[in-house]
C-alpha cells in the first residue's frame, strides 16, 4: 500500500481511541451527510462485523452521528454528539446486524427527512481511510480520497460524453470514472474522481446538461 506522506501512516488527527473505529466512521457518517446536502431528522445505523461487537467502547456511535451533522474527525464535540443530535430533535436507532459481510467494519446508513431520504453502505479500512461502497442501492467504490462528483443521470447515449466535455473544457482532469445502472434506460450514477476540486460555476453547467437529475460534489 502506497501512502502519500508520514501523516498517512500515524493516522489522522482525530478525536477517539481508533482510527479505524472512530476517525473512519466519522468520515462515513460525513460523507452520508454530504451526499444528502442537508440535516436528517431521523437516522438509522446498521452495523456489522466488528463494528457491531465494539461501537459503543471504541466511539463508533458517537463517531457516525458527529459525521452526519458535519462535524470533521478532530471536533471536539464528537464525544457529546449523541446529545446534540438529540437536542436538535433528531431521531437515531442502533442495529447490530448479524448478516455476513465482506469487511469487518461496514456500516449502513439510512437516514432522511419529511421529503428525501438516502442509504448508503461504507467500510473503515484502516488508518482512516475509508470506502463508500453502495449509495441508494447503487454499486460503487469512493474512496473519499480525493475530490468527486457524484452525478445521476438518465441512461442515454451522450450523458457521460456531455459530463466529460464540460470538464474537459474547464481543464478539469479525470482521475478515474466509473458507471453503475440499475438497469438499461433507466436511472445511472457516475463516480468521477478529480485532481482538483471543481468550483460552484461549473457544478451549476453539469446540472444544466441534458439527462443530468443531480450533482453532489465530495471535497477533499
Amino acid at each position: 500500500m502506497k501512502y502519500k506522506s508520514v501523516f498517512d501512516i500515524m493516522g489522522p488527527i482525530m478525536i477517539g481511541p481508533s482510527s479505524s473505529h472512530t476517525a473512519g466512521a466519522a468520515k462515513i457518517g460525513k460523507a452520508a451527510r454530504t451526499l444528502f446536502g442537508k440535516e436528517p431528522n431521523w437516522i438509522e445505523i446498521f452495523l456489522y462485523g466488528s463494528f457491531a461487537k465494539t461501537y459503543r467502547g471504541h466511539g463508533t456511535d458517537v463517531a457516525l452521528v458527529g459525521g452526519i451533522l458535519d462535524f470533521n474527525t478532530d471536533d471536539q464535540r464528537i464525544p457529546d454528539s449523541l446529545e446534540i443530535a438529540e437536542s436538535k430533535g433528531i431521531k437515531i436507532n442502533f442495529h447490530q446486524d448479524e448478516a455476513a459481510v465482506e469487511h469487518p467494519n461496514t456500516v449502513r446508513i439510512k437516514l432522511g427527512d419529511g421529503n428525501d431520504q438516502l442509504e448508503l453502505v461504507g467500510i473503515s479500512i484502516g488508518g482512516g481511510k475509508v470506502e463508500i461502497t453502495e449509495l441508494n442501492g447503487f454499486e460503487l467504490h469512493l474512496s473519499g480520497n480525493h475530490p468527486a462528483i457524484l452525478v445521476m443521470h438518465n441512461d442515454r447515449f451522450g450523458a457521460i460524453a456531455s459530463v466529460a466535455q464540460i470538464l474537459a473544457k474547464h481543464e478539469i482532469n479525470i482521475g478515474r470514472m466509473e458507471v453503475s445502472r440499475k438497469d438499461i434506460g433507466k436511472e445511472a450514477i457516475m463516480i468521477i474522481e478529480l485532481d482538483e476540486n471543481i468550483d460552484s460555476y461549473i457544478e451549476r453547467e453539469l446540472e444544466r446538461a441534458e439527462n443530468i437529475l443531480q450533482i453532489a460534489k465530495i471535497v477533499d
